[in-house]
C-alpha cells in the first residue's frame, strides 16, 4: 500500500515537469504583463468559494500568463485538489507552482508555494520530502509570510503527532501574524493551537481560542473555515464528554462542508470517533468504510485514509470483529510506517494487538507498545498497559500483570470519563488477581458510578443504552467476584447495581422537539404511501429513500438531545426495600455470570441462590419454542396442534429446569417476579409448567419494578381503546371490550391515527390498543404500532407526557426488546415503563388474530372486576386449557411491569 501511494505521487510530478531540465519558458521569459495582485486575490477564495477559485485560476492560464501568474493559480487548482480531490495530482500541480515561482523571481512566492507543496508530499505520504520543502520555505520566507509558513509547518507536525513541535511554531507565528493584522491566517493559527490545546485536556483553553478565531472569521468571507470551526466546536464538546452537542456541532459541520461542496475526510474521522464513544460501533466502522472508499475514488491525502483505517480498526475492535480489526490495523500501519508518523503508527499498533489473542509474544509487544504511547504523551497508554496486564494474567505471570494493571489504573482519577472506567476496570483487575474481593467490589462500584455520572449528559435513549458496553466488564468483575465470595444479597445488590445503570436516569422525553414532531408526521406520510405502493405490487424507489433518510434525521435529532438531570445520586441498597415490598410474593432474578444461570430467590425475608443450567443451552431452547409457537400463530402446525403444544410443554419444562433449577419448587401459588437479563426477554414464560397457573410478571429490574409498583393510580378511570388498520379482527375485538365499561373512548378507522391515540393515551388508566406491530431489531426505537395515518414509533411514545398507567398491546411482537449496550433494553415496552406505565400486557412471538380476540375479553373482565393484570392474565391462560391454538396464544402474552 505505501509503495503503490509513493509511485502515484512520482509519477504525478514526471507528468507536470518533464525530466529534462525546466522549459525554455522558465529561463528565457516573454515580456507579459503580470496581474499578481488580482490573481493573488484568488488564494483566500479557496477556502471560501473554492469552485469560483478553480474557475478564476483556469481563466487565468487560459491567458498565457506571466510566471508570477500562472504560480498563483496553479497553486489555487493544487490547494484544491490536495485538501478537497486528488491528493497525488496536486503534487505535480504545486511543484509546477514552485518552478514558475522560482522562474519568475520572487523568493516570497516560493516559499508560499514552496510551503503548500511540501504540504501537499507529507499527505501524499512522502513525509521527509515534505518536511524539507517546508524548512526551505521557512528560510526563504521573511516577516508574516514566514509566520504562514510556520503555521503551515506546524499544522503537518501535528498531523505527523509532533506538538510540541507544532506548539513551538505556533508561538512563533501568532504574535506576526497579529501584528500583520492579518485576521484568516491569525484565525487559523488559533484554531490549531485550540486543537492541541484540546489534545493536551485543556478544554478551557481551546473554548477560548476557537471562540477568538470564530470572531476573527466572522469578519471575512471564509466560508470554510467557518464551518471548520463548527466543526471544531463538536471537538470541544466530545472531549468535554457532551457527546448529544458533539454529535449536533458535527452534523452541522456537515451540513456546512456539502453546501460548499468540499470533502471533509477529518469529520468523518471525528464523527466515527463521537460514535465510538457513544457505543455505536457499527455505525462507526460504516462511516469509516465509506470515508476509505470516498478517499480512494477522489484520489485523496494518505494521510487521512490511514488515520480512517485506523478507526475503522477500532468500531471493528468495539464491534467484536477482531479479524477484520487486524485486517483494518495492519493496512493503517504500513501506511503510517511509510509516512514516518510514529504517533499514529504506535496507536494502530496497539489496535493490531488487540485485536490477537493472549500469548507471551503478545504480552511483551503490548508492553512495549505502551511504553512508547507513554513517551509520546498518549491517552492510550493505559489501555495498552491493561492490555499487556490481561495478557499477563492469562499466562499466569502475576508481577508482571500487577505492575502494567497498576499503570493503566493511573488513568482512574484523570481524563475523560470513560477513560475514568478502564482506569477503574484496571484497578479491579489488579485487585481481583490479588485476592482481594473488598477492594475489586470497592475498584468496580467506583468506575460504574463514573459511568453513571457520564449517562446524565445524554439525552437519548439509543445513547444512554449503548454507553452501558464501557461497564460490562466492570459489571463481570464484580459479579464474578461477588459470586466467590459468597452471599446471595451482595451478589443480588451488584445485579441491581448493574441492571439499574440505565434505568436510573430519567426518560428521555421528546415532547419539547418541534422540529422532531414535524420530522415523524413527515416520516409517518412517506411511511404509509409506501406501504400502499408495495401492497399494490408497485416498486417505489423514490419513497424508500425518503423514508430512510427521514430515519436518519430522526435518529440524529434523537441522539443531539441533551441531558439535564445533573449529577446522579448514589443509588441505595435494594435488597432491605424489596424484601419488605415483597409480602407473599417472590422474586426470582436470573443473573448470568461467566455463561450460567444463577437464580437469586427473594421470599420471606431471605434471599437464596439456586444454580441453573448454562446461558448456550437456554438459547438452544428458547429457540425451538419460539418458532413452534410461531408455526401456530402463522396456521402451519394447527393440524397438528396438540402435537405441537405437547412438545412446546416438553420444551417449557426443559426451560424451567435450565432456567430456575431449584427455586422451581418454591413456586407454590403466590404471585411471582421475574427479573431476567436483556437476552432473556423474549422468552415465553407462560410455557414454564410452575409459572403457567400463577399471576406472574416480569420486569427489567427489581429497582424498575419497586418504581412501577409505587406510582399513583390515576383518579378517573378513563379507558382508552383503539383499532388500527389493517388487523381483521380488531374492529370487533374492540367492539367486544368495549360493552364491558362505560363511556370508553373508542378509535377505529380514520379516528385512529397516531396523533389522536397518543393524545387520548396521555395519562389514561387503561388503554388497549388493537394494531399491527413491526419490531425493528435493526432499529428498536423505530418499532411501532401501525396507525390510520402511518408508524407510531417508540419515538412517538417518548413525546407522551404521561403514559398510560395499565396498557395491553394485542398485536403481534409488542413485547419484544432488543438488548442494546452491553444489558440494557430498547423496545415500546422499555420507553413506557419509564415514562410512568405501572404495567404492560403485550406478546413476545406472533399471535393469531382470532384466538387473542377472544382471549382479550376474559382478560379485560378480570381486569374490570380489580385483578392486577399479571392475575388477570392468569385468568386468561386457565380459560385457554382445553385448546392447543387458545393456550399457546395465551402462553405467548406477557405481564410487563408491576404485575
Amino acid at each position: 500500500m505505501p509503495d503503490r501511494i509513493r509511485r502515484s505521487s512520482d509519477v504525478a510530478d514526471r507528468a507536470a515537469i518533464p525530466a529534462a531540465s525546466p522549459p525554455t519558458v522558465f529561463t528565457r521569459p516573454r515580456p507579459r504583463s503580470s496581474d499578481a495582485a488580482g490573481t493573488a486575490a484568488l488564494l483566500p477564495m479557496v477556502f471560501a468559494r473554492p469552485r469560483e477559485a478553480v474557475a478564476g485560476a483556469r481563466r487565468v492560464l487560459a491567458g498565457d500568463p506571466a510566471p508570477l501568474d500562472a504560480s498563483i493559480a496553479h497553486q489555487v487548482i493544487g490547494l484544491v485538489e490536495r485538501d478537497f480531490g486528488d491528493a497525488s495530482a496536486a503534487v505535480g500541480r504545486l511543484l509546477l507552482a514552485v518552478r514558475l515561482a522560482r522562474a519568475a523571481g520572487s523568493a516570497e512566492r516560493e516559499a508560499d508555494a514552496l510551503a503548500a507543496y511540501g504540504v501537499a508530499l507529507i499527505h501524499a505520504g512522502r513525509t521527509r520530502a515534505g518536511l524539507a520543502r517546508l524548512d526551505r520555505a521557512v528560510h526563504l520566507a521573511r516577516g508574516a509570510e514566514a509566520a504562514r509558513v510556520r503555521f503551515r509547518r506546524a499544522r503537518v507536525l501535528w498531523v505527523l503527532g509532533r506538538p510540541a513541535a507544532a506548539l513551538d511554531d505556533l508561538r512563533r507565528a501568532l504574535p506576526v501574524l497579529r501584528r500583520a493584522g492579518d485576521p484568516i491566517w491569525t484565525a487559523r493559527a488559533l484554531t490549531l493551537r485550540a486543537l492541541l490545546r484540546l489534545a493536551q485536556g485543556a478544554a478551557a483553553g481551546a473554548a477560548d481560542d476557537l471562540g477568538l478565531a470564530e470572531r476573527l472569521f466572522a469578519t471575512t468571507d471564509q466560508a470554510h473555515d467557518v464551518a471548520v470551526a463548527v466543526h471544531n466546536r463538536g471537538l470541544v464538546a466530545f472531549r468535554a464528554g457532551d457527546l448529544p452537542a458533539a454529535l449536533a456541532h458535527l452534523d452541522a459541520a456537515a451540513r456546512a462542508y456539502r453546501r460548499l461542496g468540499t470533502p471533509a475526510p477529518d469529520l468523518t474521522i471525528d464523527r466515527c470517533a463521537v460514535l465510538l464513544t457513544a457505543g455505536l460501533a457499527r455505525e462507526a466502522l460504516e462511516v469509516a468504510a465509506a470515508g476509505v472508499r470516498e478517499l480512494e475514488t477522489l484520489r485523496g491525502q494518505a494521510t487521512r485514509k490511514a488515520e480512517l483505517l485506523l478507526m475503522a480498526g477500532r468500531a471493528a475492535l468495539a464491534a467484536a470483529d477482531p479479524v477484520t480489526a487486524g485486517s483494518l490495523a495492519t493496512a493503517a500501519s504500513r501506511l503510517f510506517q511509510a509516512q514516518r508518523r510514529d504517533w499514529w503508527l504506535f496507536h494502530s499498533r496497539l489496535v493490531l494487538l488487540q485485536s490477537r489473542s493472549f500469548t507471551p509474544a503478545l504480552m511483551r509487544q503490548a508492553a512495549a507498545v505502551a511504553t512508547r504511547l507513554e513517551a509520546l504523551d498518549s491517552p492510550e497508554a493505559g489501555p495498552a498497559h491493561l492490555l499487556a496486564g490481561r495478557a499477563a494474567l492469562a499466562l499466569g505471570r502475576a508481577a508482571v500483570a500487577d505492575r502494567h494493571l497498576a499503570a493503566a489504573a493511573r488513568e482512574r482519577g484523570r481524563g475523560a470519563a470513560l477513560s475514568r472506567v478502564t482506569g477503574w476496570l484496571a484497578e479491579a483487575l489488579r485487585w481481583e488477581a490479588a485476592g482481594d474481593p473488598r477492594r475489586t467490589l470497592a475498584a468496580c462500584r467506583r468506575g460504574l458510578d463514573v459511568l453513571r455520572r457520564h449517562q446524565s449528559s445524554l439525552g437519548g435513549s439509543e445513547l444512554r443504552a449503548q454507553s452501558t458496553t464501557r461497564g460490562a466488564e466492570l459489571a463481570a468483575t464484580a459479579l464474578r467476584t461477588g459470586l466467590r465470595a459468597g452471599g446471595a444479597r451482595r451478589l443480588l445488590e451488584w445485579c441491581e447495581r448493574w441492571r439499574s445503570i440505565a434505568l436510573a436516569v430519567p426518560p428521555a422525553r421528546a415532547g419539547a422537539d418541534r422540529g422532531m414532531r414535524a420530522e415523524l408526521v413527515r416520516y409517518r406520510g412517506v411511511t404509509a404511501r409506501l406501504t400502499e405502493a408495495q401492497t399494490a405490487g408497485r416498486a417505489a424507489p423514490h419513497l424508500r429513500r425518503a423514508q430512510l433518510a427521514l430515519e436518519r434525521r430522526i435518529r440524529a435529532r434523537s441522539l443531539q438531545r441533551p441531558g439535564d438531570w445533573g449529577d446522579l445520586v448514589q443509588l441505595r441498597p435494594v435488597v432491605p426495600a424489596l424484601l419488605a415490598a415483597l409480602g407473599p410474593a417472590r422474586l426470582l432474578e436470573l443473573a448470568d455470570i461467566e455463561g450460567q444461570v444463577h437464580v437469586l430467590e427473594c421470599a420471606d425475608g431471605r434471599v437464596r441462590r439456586h444454580p441453573a443450567g448454562a446461558r448456550a443451552e437456554v438459547a438452544a431452547e428458547l429457540e425451538f419454542a419460539r418458532a413452534a409457537l410461531q408455526r401456530l400463530a402463522f396456521g402451519a402446525d394447527r393440524p397438528r396442534a396438540r402435537a405441537t403444544m405437547a412438545a412446546l410443554d416438553a420444551s417449557g419444562a426443559r426451560l424451567q429446569e435450565l432456567l430456575l433449577g431449584g427455586a422451581a419448587t418454591g413456586l407454590t401459588g403466590g404471585p411471582v417476579v421475574l427479573v431476567p437479563p436483556a437476552w432473556m426477554h423474549g422468552l415465553p414464560w407462560a410455557l414454564l409448567p410452575a409459572l403457567r397457573p400463577l399471576a406472574f410478571c416480569v420486569a427489567p429490574s427489581a429497582r424498575a419494578w419497586l418504581r412501577s409498583r409505587s406510582l399513583q393510580e390515576p383518579t378517573t378511570r378513563d379507558v382508552v381503546l383503539v383499532a388500527g388498520p389493517g388487523l381483521a379482527g380488531g374492529p370487533l375485538e374492540v367492539a367486544a371490550i368495549a360493552k364491558l365499561y362505560e363511556q370508553p373512548t373508542v378509535l377505529d378507522g380514520p379516528r385512529a391515527t397516531a396523533a389522536g391515540t397518543l393524545e387520548a393515551l396521555d395519562g389514561s388508566w387503561l388503554a388497549h390498543v388493537a394494531a399491527h406491530g413491526k419490531f425493528r431489531a435493526d432499529s428498536p426505537l423505530f418499532s411501532a404500532l401501525h396507525m390510520h395515518d402511518g408508524p407510531m414509533t417508540v419515538h412517538d411514545f417518548e413525546r407522551l407526557r404521561t403514559a398510560p398507567y395499565r396498557l395491553v398491546l394485542s398485536s403481534c411482537d409488542s413485547a419484544r426488546l432488543a438488548p442494546s449496550g452491553a444489558d440494557e433494553l430498547l423496545g415500546l415496552a422499555a420507553a413506557l415503563l419509564p415514562l410512568g406505565t405501572a404495567a404492560i400486557i403485550a406478546s413476545v412471538v406472533p399471535v393469531d388474530d382470532e384466538a387473542t380476540a377472544d382471549l382479550m375479553q376474559t382478560l379485560h373482565r378480570g381486569l374490570r372486576h380489580g385483578l392486577t393484570t399479571a392475575a388477570a392474565l392468569s385468568a386468561m391462560r386457565a380459560e385457554a386449557a382445553e385448546d392447543p391454538l387458545a393456550t399457546a396464544t395465551a402462553c405467548a402474552f406477557t405481564a410487563i411491569g408491576a404485575g
